[in-house]
């Protein structure tokens, strides 16, 4: 049973990375423009911190519930412990960019007014 904890943290370690990593770079690619560019990259570090934060809490607290749910844990409920974080870690990166997004509209509009 240990070995499946070792590899499903390691998977959703390499998971949640990468989505952070995707998301700072997307705020780099939007540091280009002159005008909003300061607030992107702001904003990125903000949202990848938040984000590296709460995933890494949702990754535990899926590990501690599936092992209290299922004592005996088989391939099976890893993968299940793990598709459920992939899920969660998908729909917070989708909220993240929209962040993103939402920062840079509002930069966008303030330099605008």
């Amino acid at each position: 049973m240990f070995t499946y904890f070792i590899l499903y943290f390691g998977l959703a370690a390499c998971a949640l990375v990468a989505l952070a990593v995707m998301i700072f770079r997307i705020g780099a690619a939007l540091t280009d423009c002159p005008i909003t560019g300061r607030a992107a990259r702001a904003g990125a570090l903000t949202i990848v911190s938040g984000f590296a934060a709460i995933g890494s809490g949702g990754i535990i607290l899926i590990a501690a519930f599936a092992m209290v749910l299922v004592p005996g844990l088989t391939l099976a409920g890893l993968m299940g412990a793990l598709g459920l974080s992939l899920l969660c870690l998908g729909l917070g990166f989708t909220q993240a960019v929209a962040s993103l997004r939402d920062v840079i509209a509002q930069a966008a509009a303030a330099v605008k007014s």
